[in-house]
């Protein structure tokens, strides 16, 4: 491997991500001036507290059919259309061809609504209300994992029409499902084979390098939260949350770990909507501990929180080209994403 003299913030190189074991082109010669040109006019914060047509609001009808209870906290629903079922075949159809493989898949989808008022969003909930909604992660993710046939359970949420969110309502959905998927299996796999060869936690190591150089690429820090623009991030302004303490689930959280990942997911999601001073879109999500104990020993819990916007609230990265047909490429580097995200201040720009 070469040794690269040059500092890496002006010629093209690539970085190794070691939890999905690919590479990342970055081309930080393409953009010397990345806050250069479009600045987009802050936007007003809708306040429509109730909308009588919003299927997830209390006391509306859903989509389905079902009408929603006059809930006042956190309200949590099977998807009344879920991409998933707990009843399939237990069997298919034989292929034809060992090139085509199908098997059934059993799950269970969730939706999870934050809070009642529909204007909210992460970045302009309370503290306390924030917790309450880890509170009600841990709880679905217990009783999910008590099912024997389920092996992983993916929060997510995705923010924004831009993301494919079909409704603003403050909400996100669990899938559970029989198998582990594709991306939480990768890493389950490089930090098995990390601490093998290592004896020690991935992700734990890579906290002691980074909070040795906390000026490069951490964003905000707490009492037992770290949240970083990843070394071999992928997208413009991608930030990971790692907690401190190595855990694996949920379920392990402690009462004072939930108050400061709530601390943390609203100073992220504050941080993104006073970057272009509008309502941020991203995909958020969490990677856990399979059910039933797999993989506890070497699993550390973690957010990834991916947005897709590069210089305002219009002009968005895209996957395209180059990136679906080689490898994923970026030109703000991570460490100038994060220098301009922790210059953010802590305070929603709306007040």
């Amino acid at each position: 491997m070469a040794v690269v003299s040059q500092p890496l913030d002006s010629i093209p190189h690539r970085r190794y991500n070691p939890l999905l074991r690919e590479w990342i082109l970055v081309s930080p010669q393409r953009t010397q001036r990345p806050w250069q040109g479009e600045k987009t006019a802050p936007s007003t914060v809708q306040a429509v507290h109730y909308d009588p047509t919003c299927y997830l609001c209390p006391g509306n009808a859903r989509s389905g059919g079902v009408r929603n209870p006059e809930y006042t906290g956190v309200f949590a629903f099977d998807n009344d259309f879920p991409a998933l079922l707990p009843d399939v075949p237990a069997d298919v159809k034989p292929a034809s061809s060992p090139l085509l493989i199908a098997e059934p898949e059993r799950g269970r989808c969730r939706v999870l609504c934050f809070h009642p008022d529909h204007s909210l969003t992460l970045a302009r909930m309370e503290v306390l209300d924030i917790v309450r909604v880890i509170e009600a992660w841990i709880v679905e993710t217990a009783a999910l994992s008590e099912l024997a046939w389920i092996n992983h359970v993916q929060i997510f949420e995705n923010r924004g029409a831009m993301m494919g969110a079909s409704n603003p309502h403050p909400h996100c959905q669990i899938w559970a499902t029989e198998h582990i998927p594709d991306e939480p299996l990768r890493e389950l796999a490089s930090l098995q084979s990390y601490r093998e060869e290592h004896g020690s936690c991935l992700l734990c190591d890579y906290i002691s390098t980074e909070l040795a150089h906390p000026e490069a690429r951490i964003v905000i820090e707490n009492e037992h939260f770290i949240a970083l623009v990843p070394y071999w991030a992928v997208w413009p302004f991608e930030i990971s949350v790692l907690p401190r303490r190595h855990f694996g689930s949920f379920v392990e959280l402690s009462a004072s770990e939930q108050i400061s990942l709530a601390e943390m997911l609203k100073s992220v999601t504050t941080r993104y909507d006073n970057l272009f001073e509008v309502s941020f879109p991203y995909t958020m999500g969490f990677h856990q501990s399979p059910a039933h104990g797999q993989g506890r020993d070497f699993m550390h819990f973690h957010a990834h929180f991916y947005p897709p916007l590069l210089r305002s609230a219009e002009i968005r990265k895209f996957m395209v080209g180059f990136e679906m047909l080689g490898m994923p490429q970026r030109d703000i580097t991570a460490e100038t994403a994060a220098a301009r995200l922790r210059a953010l201040p802590d305070q929603h720009y709306a007040g």
